[in-house]
């Protein structure tokens, strides 16, 4: 992949939406082979990772919620900036569990993104979840007010897929108006 598709993709991703804007993902992208050769052996030695074009590991920071919480609506009035200011903490201030959900929701909502965006470019996406998670970590420099929640691997298909497992019918996992 060319630096500017990596970009270009990049630039979609960014689009994907977050709880009050919060924009608390953060991507870190592998381009370079030594990079993802560590990430690979991280994976338990997959070689999605080492074969890819690109890898994104998506991360939440659990901290975004009170990092200059006003420039995620910059663009309002004061008045609504503080508003939401005010929601963050009312939400977020000493609630671990739900900073680390809403990362994890923003985070899974990018990953659909990077897919689409991917598959739009003519390209292919692997997500991945089987990894060590101290050894990623490592290799990426992980902040420690941030979680690693997943990764999707970037490039063309070396081969086709393989048939998928096996898929429960609609009436098991949708239901109309209530359980």
């Amino acid at each position: 992949m060319s630096s500017d598709d990596v970009q270009k993709l990049l630039s979609h991703v960014i689009l994907a939406p977050t709880s009050y804007n919060q924009q608390n993902w953060r991507f870190v992208y592998a381009t370079d082979q030594s990079v993802k050769e560590k990430i690979s052996v991280a994976a338990r030695g997959q070689a999605q990772p080492r074969d890819g074009s690109l890898v994104i590991v998506l991360c939440g920071d659990t901290t975004a919620w009170r990092t200059d919480p006003l420039r995620y609506w910059k663009n309002h009035p004061a008045e609504k900036q503080e508003t939401v200011k005010a929601a963050l903490e009312r939400k977020y201030k000493d609630n671990p569990q739900n900073q680390r959900d809403e990362a994890i929701r923003s985070c899974g909502m990018a990953a659909q993104t990077i897919m689409l965006a991917a598959r739009q470019m003519g390209l292919d996406s692997c997500p991945m979840v089987g990894f060590e998670y101290d050894e990623l970590a490592d290799v990426i420099k992980l902040p420690e007010s941030h979680v690693i929640v997943m990764m999707v691997v970037v490039g063309k298909r070396a081969e086709d897929a393989a048939e998928r497992g096996g898929q429960l019918p609609l009436n098991q996992v949708a239901f109309e108006n209530h359980f």
